[in-house]
């Protein structure tokens, strides 16, 4: 029997959200979850390559701890994953707001990031999705901003927890204008703001799974990338083009906007 937060990625895909349900989600968790009455943001303090490689982990659990290990995850490339509609073991001891029952009280979200300086600033698509999805989480169940709260903010005794690696009063405060004035449809231009040099017209931006993607463009990155050219933009390509990002100093999305456009036409 499906477990109570079955509304979850509905309510993220009405943001605008990229979603994504992992199999037998609806039945997942440590029993039910009581009143929700927020989120509680994590990141992964995992490895530094690909979008969501923490996904088995959080499914699964650990040695020390069974999972699911959160309700959502958040890959880099601001995709949503539906983990678990029921309880899982992602706060522990803690205290926010006088709620201590964090594991049913609160939303977990495993965000994708090492929370070292090798991962930080956040790409910009990840933090405006991580925005936007407890803005819309708070907003289903009538809550402020103020009943978002870091792990680190949580956890007791304090020092306990050091994620997210991000400011939380400037999170807070970035959620709650959202929910007051609503945000974008989009997080990234979905072509380039003008046209490149040569190109007839604005090129599309390009990441793994996207609708814009075409044959054409996602050979040229190949191409630039010196890699295998196959026409298909999957996670070999979206691994290069991290490392390419992060060797020119942009923010290692994995997607082809229109800054990264503009680089690979200089190689």
């Amino acid at each position: 029997m499906p477990y109570s937060l079955i509304w979850l990625p509905s309510v993220l895909e009405r943001a605008g959200l990229k979603v994504a349900v992992t199999p037998g989600w609806e039945d997942r968790g440590h029993g039910d979850v009581g009143r929700i009455f927020g989120v509680i943001c994590h990141h992964t303090a995992t490895q530094a390559r690909g979008n969501y490689p923490s996904m088995n982990t959080i499914i699964h659990g650990r040695a020390d701890l069974p999972g699911p290990l959160s309700q959502l995850g958040l890959g880099r490339d601001g995709t949503f994953y539906v983990i678990a509609a029921g309880r899982s073991y992602h706060a522990g001891k803690g205290i926010w707001q006088g709620l201590v029952n964090g594991n049913s009280n609160f939303i977990g979200i495993e965000a994708e990031n090492t929370g070292g300086s090798n991962d930080f600033p956040w790409p910009e698509v990840q933090m405006l999705a991580y925005q936007r999805g407890v803005a819309a989480i708070l907003k289903h169940i009538g809550q402020p901003a103020i009943f978002c709260a870091g792990h680190r903010e949580y956890a007791l005794p304090k020092g306990r927890k050091p994620d997210p690696s991000f400011d939380m009063i400037e999170f807070r405060q970035k959620v709650q204008a959202i929910m007051d004035n609503g945000a974008p449809a989009v997080l990234i231009p979905a072509v380039e703001t003008a046209t490149a040099p040569g190109q007839t017209k604005p090129r599309p931006t390009l990441r793994r799974g996207g609708t814009m993607n075409t044959a054409e463009a996602v050979s040229f990155v190949q191409k630039q990338l010196k890699i295998d050219v196959d026409g298909d933009f999957g996670a070999k390509t979206e691994e290069a083009m991290r490392t390419f990002q992060i060797s020119i100093g942009l923010v290692p999305d994995g997607i082809v906007g229109p800054k990264t456009w503009a680089a690979l036409d200089k190689i």
